[in-house]
Parts: structure tokens; sequence; C-alpha cells
């Protein structure tokens, strides 16, 4: 199709909008309530363009081009509009002297002044919107701030159209449209899974994690207490970035040197849990399918995934694995095995864990889990703390993990990606069932970033049908065929995220889908790197079972390992 972007002719295939024309064609229109895999909304205005014919300025990231369109993107007309749209949004800000960038949780990553600066808007003739509403602290993982919402409702399509779960809607009209949850009863008072995508796709700071950064520094500060901390797997390979490294970086040792320099007694890796989680949950899945017990068995690694299921699908609560998820087993060894091995009560011992994930602050505060955990960092806010110190991160050295957490295997690290807990469980219970080597150990058809991923492999001559999933929206989908018998399965793993792990709600933003391309490729490096890359032949986790557990699944496993779920309607 041949249409005019400013005067130059371009052949633009059918049926994209004009924005993604323009951006073919190498020239950048500025977008806020704009996101790319979900539907346009055309809210903000930002992206008006002259279309020649067209009475007014149109959209551009939700109407398609047509044979012989002109337009033209950055016209005196459309310049001078686009920056009156900006200060009308950035009055509808809440900007005041106690909401200033100084305080606000994006002023790094602050879209709108990044917009701002890129239309030309130097001063705010505008002044700012009063709006008087109440911040929202009823969530254990999320604080949202309305008074900095500009209603572009970026929040609202990522929980509808990523992830199904619609907590988040429009009231009012006009000016006084808001964005608020049903009913206005607060994040933490509907289905809300705390998994963070909203966080993830707001522009402004009225989405942010609830902050655990004054408690860690309380802990650390007090001498009564010893402070340990784990790190999940996906956090070594985003943590770079706020530091302005590529996405993918490794920076494992980094971490645990800066670890050490803000003051914590011990440096521990979640991926020693993440190996003991194999362990238990294979060994479940081998007795659920030599004795014939409930199948498919679901993973119970995302905390997000396991609100969803409670919520939406009760009646599947039967077939989640029992097996707790990495952070809370590891708080659990480390309170009840960990604090006798050092000789003081588990009161003492206090258990930090860095999380890429939102969901976790909600997960360590579940009554079942209680105690085990006892603060959650996401990836930004330890960035925030790494900062705070005044801590060269890329210049560290690197450093090892303390024993005896510290010791993992490569199938714990993909724990961190789409596909991980499937191929490290396959890579165990392969070995198991048959008692024999395996020869190929990496399971290519698990890997990637599809939404749906299925396989079948065949041991000891019977077929299993495998599912991986990520985002809540395509487990809906999923569990949806399930319920009307279209498809069957021996073993499903479930993440919340976009990518798993990789893209939890918890890390740098942005996550686009570049960015998560490059935190996938490394955390596979490291599995390949690894001079261990199945779970069972962690020698630090057979020693946990020779001292203190016994034997997987065992009468003291299940008492520390292993929880239940609620049914929530």
């Amino acid at each position: 199709m041949k249409i005019y972007i400013n005067n130059r002719e371009y052949d633009m295939p059918q049926d994209i909008s004009i924005l993604d024309a323009v951006k073919k064609a190498n020239i950048k229109i500025p977008t806020l309530c704009y996101v790319e895999g979900m539907d346009p909304y055309g809210g903000c205005r930002l992206c008006v363009v002259e279309v020649e014919g067209s009475r007014t300025l149109v959209p551009s990231c939700a109407v398609k081009i047509s044979e012989g369109m002109k337009i033209k993107t950055h016209s005196e007309k459309v310049r001078k509009v686009r920056r009156t749209i900006m200060q009308l949004i950035v009055a509808s800000h809440g900007i005041s002297c106690e909401l200033n960038c100084l305080t606000c949780p994006k002023a790094t990553s602050c879209e709108l002044k990044t917009i701002a600066e890129e239309i030309g808007v130097t001063k705010i003739n505008i002044p700012p919107v009063e709006k008087y509403l109440p911040t929202d602290f009823s969530s254990y993982s999320i604080v949202r701030e309305p008074t900095k919402c500009i209603v572009c409702g970026r929040c609202i399509r990522a929980c509808s159209n990523i992830q199904s779960v619609n907590i988040f809607t429009f009231a009012n009209r006009g000016p006084n449209t808001i964005v608020t949850t049903f009913m206005n009863e607060g994040m933490g008072n509907v289905d809300c899974t705390n998994c963070g995508q909203c966080v993830m796709n707001c522009p402004t700071g009225a989405l942010h994690e609830v902050y655990h950064i004054d408690g860690v520094w309380n802990a650390i500060n007090d001498p009564e207490k010893v402070v340990v901390v784990q790190t999940a797997p996906a956090v070594r390979v985003a943590l770079g970035e706020p530091f302005g490294m590529e996405p993918g970086t490794i920076s494992t040792g980094k971490m645990v040197a800066a670890l050490r320099l803000l003051g914590f007694d011990k440096v521990f890796d979640t991926n020693f849990t993440a190996d003991l989680t194999i362990v238990e949950e294979g060994t479940e899945f081998i007795h659920r399918f030599k004795e014939g017990g409930k199948l498919p068995l679901f993973t119970s690694c995302s905390p997000g995934w396991i609100k969803f299921i409670e919520h939406n699908y009760p009646e599947f609560l039967p077939h989640l694995s029992s097996a707790k998820s990495p952070q809370q087993m590891f708080g659990a060894v480390a309170k009840h095995y960990y604090a006798k091995k050092l000789g003081i009560p588990k009161e003492k011992l206090i258990v930090v864990s860095i999380m890429p994930c939102t969901a976790k602050k909600y997960e360590m505060n579940r009554p079942e889990l209680a105690g085990d955990v006892d603060f959650v960092l996401t990836t930004r806010e330890l960035a925030k703390m790494i900062k705070e110190s005044g801590i060269d991160f890329k210049n560290l050295p690197d450093e090892k993990y303390d024993d005896p957490f510290g010791i993992t295997t490569g199938a714990a690290a993909i724990f961190g990606v789409s596909g991980g807990v499937m191929e490290a469980a396959l890579r165990t219970a392969y070995e198991i069932l048959t008692g024999k080597e395996l020869e190929k150990i990496d399971f290519v058809a698990v890997r990637g970033l599809n939404k749906v991923k299925e396989a079948e492999i065949e041991i000891n001559g019977k077929k299993i049908r495998i599912a991986v999933v990520n985002t809540l929206g395509a487990a809906r989908k999923l569990l949806e065929k399930m319920k009307n018998g279209e498809v069957e399965y021996h073993f499903v793993e479930f993440m919340a995220c976009p990518g798993g792990c990789i893209g939890g709600g918890g890390q740098p933003i942005p996550s686009t889908e570049e960015v998560l391309i490059k935190r996938m490729e490394a955390i596979y490096d490291i599995d390949y790197d690894s001079k261990l890359r199945k779970s069972h032949e962690n020698p630090a986790v057979k020693k946990l079972y020779e001292e203190f557990l016994g034997e997987p699944n065992s009468e003291i496993a299940h008492h520390i390992l292993h929880t239940h779920y609620v049914a929530r309607s």
C-alpha cells in the first residue's frame, strides 16, 4: 500500500495503524496510553497526527492507514496540540510540594517527564487539578495513589487484556473520570492477584509496590537480630538495569557483594530451595502418576497464579502441588533448621527475600505461610537500597554466596523463566522413574515466550502430556478447555507473569519483549555454565535430607515444606 508521510512516499503493508506505519518510517510519535501488544485505547490523544481530508487531528494508534493517505506527524498544528494535551495531563497528575518528583517512585523512570522533554514542554501554564482522593493501602503488595493517576487506562487493559482478572474500571465522566476498583473497595478487598502487571504498565507513580525498605534497614541495624537474605533466580539477570547495565547482564557476584555491603549477615540463594522444590514436587508427581493420584498436577511456585485459581477455579485446587514456593521453603528451612545450627531462637533470625515479584509480599502474609519470611524486597527496592548506600554496583568485585544454602544447580536457575520449573522437574522425574541417566538434558519444547507450550515425552514406555502457561489470561483459556474436556495433561506449569519471573511485577521497568528475551537468554546461560544441572544431584540438598528431613515427602518434610489452599468466592 502506498502512503505519504511528511511528503515522502512509502510502501507499507495493509491493515496496520498509522502509528505502526510511521514507526516503520523511522519516525517517533509520542504515546502514553498506547502499549504494544494491548488493544489501542486512543484516550490520551498525544499520538495525534494530521491526515489530509480529515477535519480534525486523528489518534494514530487507533486509525489504520489507507491507500494514498497523506500524513503529517510533526506539523506546527500537531506540535502545539500535543504540548497543550501534555500540560493538561500533567495538571491532572497531582503535582504539588508534597507530591513532587523527589518522593515519587517513578522519579527515575517517569514517562511523563520523558515525553514532556521530547515534545518540548518547558513550562506548565495550567494549575494542578485538586482531586482529594485517598491513597489505597488495603493490599499487602500494591499501593494505589489516585491523585497521581492520569486516567490513561493502561492498568485497566493490563489487568484485563493480559491477565483477564479485571479488578480495575473507569468511574464517573468527563473531568471527574477516575480509575477505581469494584465499588471502590480497595485492591486488598477485591479479586486482585497481586501480580503487579498494573504497576509495570503505569506511566506515573500512581501504582507501586508496598515498600519494605524501612523494615529491612531496622532489622539490619538491630544488634539482637541475625539477618539472612535470599535472592530469586530472575533477580540476577535484571538488577544491573537500574545501574545502566544491559538487560540480561548476569550480575550474581556483584549482587552478593552489594548485599554484604548493605549489612546482611549471610547471603543465600533461593535457587537452593528451588532444587528442594523440584525434589518435593517431583516426588509428589511420581506418587500421583504411579499410584493414580489427582492429575494433572499443577505447579505452585507463582503466588499470583495461586490466588487466581483460588478465586476463579476452586474446583481445580486438588490439582495443585502442595509444595510451598521456593521463597517460603527457604524461610521454613532457615527458621526450623538453620536457626538451630546457629544455636539461636528462630525469633531472632530475620529472613529477607529479594524477589522479582510483588505477589511474594502477599504470599509471606498468607495465614498458612506466616512466619517463614519477614520481609520481601522487589528487584527495584533492592536497587534503591544499593543507590541509597552509595555503592558503586557496576564496579563491585564478584563475591560468592554463603554455605550451606549457596550450592545450587542449573535446574534451579531456570525457575526464572516460563517452562523452567517444568524442565527442571522433568530432568529429575525422568531419572528417578527410569533409574537411567538422562542423555538429552534440555527440553527445548517448553522454552520461549509463547503463552502456551505443549509437549509429549515418553518415560518407561508411557507418554506424559505436559503444558506450560504464562500469564493469567492464557491460564484462564487453558483451564476452560480442560473443563470442557478439550485437552488432557499429566503435568502443567503455570506462571502469572509474561515470560515467567523474568517479567514479574517487581522487575525493573520497562520489561518489553526485547528485554525479556535478553533476560531469558542470560538465565539459560547460567544453566549451561553450571557444574550441576539436575536438582536431585545438589549435594547440599542431599545433606539437608540426611541431617533434617529424612526423605522426600517425609512427615517432617510435609510439615515444614508443604501447605494447603483456600477457595475464595
